[in-house]
């Protein structure tokens, strides 16, 4: 059985370090990390950023928003998610702000960035399912959970 092909969705300064963590974990493939000097080069113009997300986007299976202290609200974290439904991509989210950062530890759990939107499938209103890992073990947690969370991800678009 083939690894899902991910989209990663998260504010890269506060939590790069963890979504490097959950990349590390291989449970998935897909979405590698920008590097930093080109993230700087894209992000000078909105048509730069939006072709990017466009082009890394359209082969994945789902879309995977990982929700740091500061994720919601965040530009280009709303277009993510509006493009993924558009997209008809299977979303979720994951609260990672018990992932310990060798830097940092851990963090303030923030708000679901799901809240401020009403997705809609056939007519019917979706919230996109929101995982909170175990605070005791948050990366056991993700790694041995994501792929049925993936799944179910899957079964709400259908």
């Amino acid at each position: 059985m083939s690894k899902p092909n991910v989209f990663y969705s998260f504010h890269f300064d506060n939590d790069v370090m963890r979504v490097q963590m959950i990349r590390n974990m291989g449970v998935v493939t897909g979405d590698e990390p920008v590097d930093k000097n080109v993230w700087e080069t894209l992000k000078k113009t909105d048509s730069s950023v939006e072709a990017w997300i466009e082009k890394n986007m359209k082969d994945k299976d789902v879309v995977i928003v990982l929700i740091g202290a500061a994720t919601a609200g965040r530009k280009w974290i709303k277009y993510e998610m509006k493009r993924a439904w558009e997209l008809n991509k299977p979303i979720f989210g994951i609260h990672i702000h018990n992932i310990k950062s060798m830097n940092e530890g851990t963090s303030a759990k923030g708000p679901n960035p799901f809240d401020a939107y009403n997705f809609s499938h056939n007519g019917v209103v979706i919230k996109p399912l929101v995982y909170d890992p175990k605070s005791s073990d948050a990366y056991n947690d993700i790694n041995d959970n994501i792929g049925s969370w993936i799944a179910a991800a899957k079964r709400q678009r259908t």
